[in-house]
C-alpha cells in the first residue's frame, strides 16, 4: 500500500490523527488525579490552607514598615500570600495575603511602604481613584472601574493598605474595618 502525497491530506487527516494523541492526554490525566468528571458541573475544591499569622509576622521582621494583620471573620479562609517589589519612583516592598469569603470570593489585602501612586500604578493599571469612604477615623480612596475589579486603598502614614476583589461593599467594608482597627504586627 503506497503511502499518499502530503499535498493530499487535509483537515480530515489532521482530525484522524489527533485523536489518538487526545485519548493520550486524557488518559494520563485521569491516572494523574489532576481531573475528574462531575455530571452536575464543577463543584467548589478544596480551598488551600495558608498561615497569615506565620507570614505575616515573617513579612514584619524582614520589611521595614509596620504590617497589620486584620482579624477577618472566622468564616474567611485565608488562602495565598506573596511579596514582590514595586520598582519606579515612590516603589518599595510589598506584602499581599488572600481570603476566601463564605460567599466564595477572593478578597486580598496589599501593604507596602511604596507611594500611593506607584501602588496602585503595579497593582491596578494606572488606574485613578474616584471616590472615597471612610470606615472609623480611616479614609479609604476607592479605585472603581467599569469591568475592572474595585480596589480601596489608605494611607497609614509609614505604609499604605490596597484592599480589591470580587467581594461586594460588605466585603470591603468588613475588610477595612478590620485593618483598620488592627494594630502592626511585632516581629
Amino acid at each position: 500500500m503506497s503511502q499518499k502525497p502530503r499535498i493530499l491530506n487535509d483537515y480530515k487527516d489532521l482530525f484522524w490523527s489527533l485523536i489518538p494523541l487526545v485519548l493520550l492526554a486524557v488518559v494520563f490525566a485521569g491516572l494523574a488525579s489532576q481531573c475528574s468528571f462531575a455530571a452536575n458541573g464543577p463543584t467548589q475544591g478544596r480551598i488551600p490552607h495558608f498561615d497569615v499569622t506565620a507570614a505575616l509576622r515573617e513579612d514584619a521582621r524582614t520589611l521595614h514598615f509596620p504590617i497589620r494583620n486584620p482579624a477577618v471573620p472566622q468564616d474567611w479562609q485565608p488562602n495565598s500570600g506573596r511579596r514582590d517589589t514595586i520598582t519606579g519612583p515612590g516603589g518599595g516592598p510589598l506584602t499581599t495575603v488572600g481570603y476566601i469569603t463564605p460567599q466564595g470570593n477572593y478578597m486580598q489585602v496589599t501593604q507596602t511602604s511604596g507611594a500611593e501612586p506607584a501602588l496602585a500604578r503595579h497593582l491596578l493599571d494606572g488606574r485613578y481613584g474616584g471616590g472615597s469612604q471612610q470606615i472609623g477615623e480611616q479614609k479609604w480612596v476607592v479605585y472603581a472601574e467599569k469591568g475592572e475589579e474595585t480596589a480601596w486603598i489608605a494611607d497609614f502614614g509609614q505604609a499604605r493598605v490596597l484592599i480589591k476583589g470580587a467581594g461586594s461593599d460588605a466585603d470591603f467594608r468588613t475588610l477595612a474595618q478590620a485593618v483598620t482597627s488592627a494594630q502592626p504586627v511585632r516581629p
